[in-house]
């Protein structure tokens, strides 16, 4: 065996001898090099990528992948591995240059002798190989386990491969983006960004300086449509990582790629998808593109005006011609790092620029600009480069208009200032006033802590997104640690959220003196400057809609569950409705304010937008309708009219999901454009009151009497009348006595039916009310 092992190993070497140093390389191993020559680098193995060392038109040297099947190579690049360290030589020849993996499993780039550009450092000696896959991602491996270590397409460069992603890893805070190349020549990063737009993760975003220069509309499914039809896109999101991207079928025959242009052009392939310009006026960059034009190209630029200056948008051209040597201009430091893009920039803004041009060898980096015509000089060192020129005709300069357009400009923005100031301190002072009345008032309530502002910020390790809870139109929820080991839930109320003082002090004074195990706790607040926080005792399973409308996690909610849900639920409406020292309307009540603890008991949360009643009130108009529509009951949504029966309606809707597992606002039967609340009575009067059941449920060892008798309940809590709805109190007896007799509902609320007979009742079949039967 031995000698047969010796016998294979001296063929490889013969093998990779007879080959030479200019074989193309499957497989990057430890000690192994791929140097700069013509022909040396990895090839995927169905030719489709090459890896190698490249240079354009400077002397600047980059390791790369490209489509090794196209006679371009800038225009068929595809990834630059160093490209903000790009290796400088102008010796014309770089036999040092290499690749290679070291004894501790680094990947570096070796260059001039010892230096070296790391990209990917091992913590300890292992032994690990690379390998370019077919798919263009180069991938660094643990040759012993397999295990993938590094790989490219977690680094793109300005183009997006089928498979790549482009998005947020919310785990480790890294983000997949694309970035533009500084010029047409030069790999280094450019001005332009492309991805998904971290305000708003369900639109594309290209960024210029960091700026909003085009977005996407925003798209509402798993598969968005981009204008451009052969790329099928996709969108993930979970609470792991958001991204989108993309593959292609098999009846595309070129070679598939989104990238960002130096331009700031989204370009599919050979078709341009995305083309603005920083401003308005028709500008021509002097700059051909071969890419054929695709749709509503400018549809999302955001618009830029230009100074007055220039004069009118529609008047302004630019138009370019090739110019030598030149004197009399302004260059701006190369240090400056600005593109042909930035320097039209500097001139439209610059009211006595006339002229920009860029200043290296390429024509596409670097500026140069004039307040008078360029003059060509002599050189020993000769180069032509486009000037672009504005042309504005027939616009006459006017200085004393300007003037006095500067000066009284001046005083109206002194003015501005001087009012904004005081106004803003005015608000200022109005707003310490009411802060320091509503600490008052909670003081009084010596059941609350009173936390500052940094106790929060380390307790939430300085609101991490990892500690994350959830998030809505008040604010962002977080899971914070105590340094008593107490966990929290934190609840800070954004600037913009609708919720201020009133609410805040409402929720605060409020859950402080209910006492109830299916009420959630308020542990404190915090009040600082602009910061408004509530913290709540934590609870481990977040809310029901995160189990009851999750397909994957619904199942966890067994029957017995959720009818411990429901009858909880409905025990704390009732101490608000009738046992605590007030009557309480809670006005919002749905499946996400319903909290779970670790036993999966609910506890109701979220009082900001509560009503107040004395013992004697029943009934109250209201101007200010306040709530989740699907929810809120027809008399409150439409009249504002707010009582016990309000919440008696949002509870009958939320009983309905428990049981159905489904969002009251979905659709169905699209004939019929039915809700949840229709679709239920539709099912009762046609006998097929088991088809509303969700199926995990069914397939359970659990009375079909009792699930049957809840949907009954749910139909009497969502009847149109209000004076026809059961009390809580009733509604508690219903669930917990089977004996009882049940009348049967009437017609709910926001039932829509196609049928022009409308049933006056919901007879279930005429079978005794007590418990609800099909056919």
């Amino acid at each position: 065996m031995a000698n047969k092992a010796q016998k294979l190993v001296l063929a490889l070497l013969c093998l990779l001898l007879f080959l030479g140093p200019s074989s193309q390389l499957d497989t990057l191993w430890q000690g192994r090099e791929i140097k700069f020559n013509e022909g040396d680098g990895l090839v995927s193995a169905q030719g489709n990528f090459r890896l190698g060392f490249f240079k354009l038109e400077s002397n600047n040297y980059y390791l790369g992948i490209w489509y090794n099947n196209l006679a371009v190579l800038q225009e068929n690049i595809v990834w630059v591995a160093n490209r903000d360290t790009p290796i400088f030589n102008n010796s014309g020849s770089l036999t040092t240059l290499t690749l290679t993996i070291d004894g501790y499993g680094n990947l570096k780039i070796l260059y001039n002798g010892g230096l070296s550009v790391v990209l990917y450092s091992g913590q300890e000696v292992s032994n690990t190989s690379a390998v370019l896959l077919d798919t263009g991602n180069f991938v660094l491996l643990e040759q012993s386990t397999g295990q993938q270590l590094w790989q490219s397409f977690d680094y793109p460069s300005h183009t997006l491969l089928p498979g790549m992603k482009l998005g947020f890893n919310w785990k480790t805070g890294h983000t997949w983006s694309l970035r533009s190349w500084r010029g047409l020549n030069v790999p280094e990063v450019g001005d332009f960004t492309f991805g998904l737009d971290p305000n708003q993760t369900n639109r594309w975003v290209i960024l210029w300086h960091g700026n909003i220069y085009w977005t996407s509309d925003p798209w509402n499914n798993s598969h968005s449509t981009m204008p451009f039809s052969s790329y099928d896109f996709s969108y993930v999101s979970n609470e792991n990582e958001t991204y989108f991207n993309y593959s292609v079928g098999n009846d595309i025959t070129t070679t598939p790629r989104l990238s960002i242009d130096y331009l700031g052009n989204l370009n599919a392939s050979s078709v341009t998808l995305v083309r603005c310009s920083p401003y308005t006026s028709p500008i021509y960059l002097g700059i051909s593109s071969t890419f054929p034009i695709y749709g509503d190209i400018d549809s999302g630029c955001a618009v830029k005006k230009l100074p007055e200056c220039k004069g009118p948008d529609s008047s302004l051209h630019i138009v370019f011609d090739w110019l030598g040597n030149s004197s009399n201009g302004f260059k701006f430091n190369e240090s400056d790092n600005l593109t042909i893009v930035d320097c039209q920039a500097k001139c439209l803004n610059n009211c006595s620029c006339i002229a920009y041009a860029p200043t290296n060898e390429d024509g596409d980096a670097g500026c140069e600009i004039w307040s008078t015509w360029p003059k060509e000089i002599t050189s020993t060192s000769f180069f032509e480069r486009p000037v672009y020129h504005l042309k504005s005709p027939d616009h006459a300069k006017r200085w004393w208009i300007w003037l006095i357009v500067v000066v009284g400009g001046f005083f109206i923005t002194l003015c501005f200032i001087c009012y904004t100031k005081w106004k803003k301190h005015r608000e200022e002072g109005e707003r310490k006033r009411k802060e320091k009345m509503l600490i008052q008032e909670l003081r009084a309530n010596h059941e609350l802590q009173i936390f500052n502002f940094e106790s929060i910020s380390i307790a939430t390790s300085n609101f991490s997104i990892k500690n994350k809870l959830g998030e809505g139109g008040f604010g962002l929820v977080y899971k914070g640690k105590l340094p008593d080991g107490q966990e929290i839930a934190i609840k800070r109320l954004s600037r913009n959220s609708g919720q201020g003082f009133v609410e805040f002090k409402n929720e605060a004074i409020l859950i402080a003196k209910l006492q109830h195990t299916n009420l959630v706790r308020l542990v404190g607040f915090c009040i600082q400057e602009e910061e408004k926080i509530l913290i709540y005792e934590y609870m481990p399973n977040k809310s029901l809609d995160f189990f009851l409308f999750d397909s994957t996690k619904k199942y966890l909610l067994n029957w017995k569950k959720r009818f411990n849900i429901i009858e909880g639920i409905a025990q704390g409406l009732v101490y608000l409705h009738k046992y605590s020292r007030l009557t309480i309307i809670h006005r919002d009540l749905k499946a996400s304010n319903i909290l779970l603890d670790e036993e999966m008991n609910p506890k109701i949360s979220d009082f900001g937008m509560a009503r107040i009643f004395g013992l004697k009130g029943l009934e109250e108009n209201t101007n200010r309708v306040v709530g989740t529509y699907g929810y809120m009951s027809p008399e409150y949504a439409m009249n504002g009219v707010v009582s016990i029966k309000t919440d008696v309606f949002s509870f009958g809707v939320l009983l309905l999901e428990i049981v159905c597992g489904k969002k009251n606002n979905s659709r169905y039967q699209s004939d019929d454009l039915l809700n949840l609340i229709g679709y239920a009575w539709q099912l009762c009067n046609e006998g097929k009151v088991l088809e509303l059941i969700d199926p995990i449920i069914l397939d359970e060892s659990c009375p079909p009497s009792e699930i049957l008798r809840c949907i009954h309940v749910g139909l009497l809590c969502v009847q149109d009348h209000a004076i026809d709805r059961p009390t809580m109190i009733d509604v508690v007896s219903m669930l917990s006595n089977e004996a009882l007799q049940l009348s049967p509902p009437k017609q709910p609320a926001f039932f829509i039916n196609r049928v022009a007979e409308v049933l006056e009742n919901c007879s279930l079949n005429n079978v005794t009310i007590s418990v609800i039967e099909v056919r």
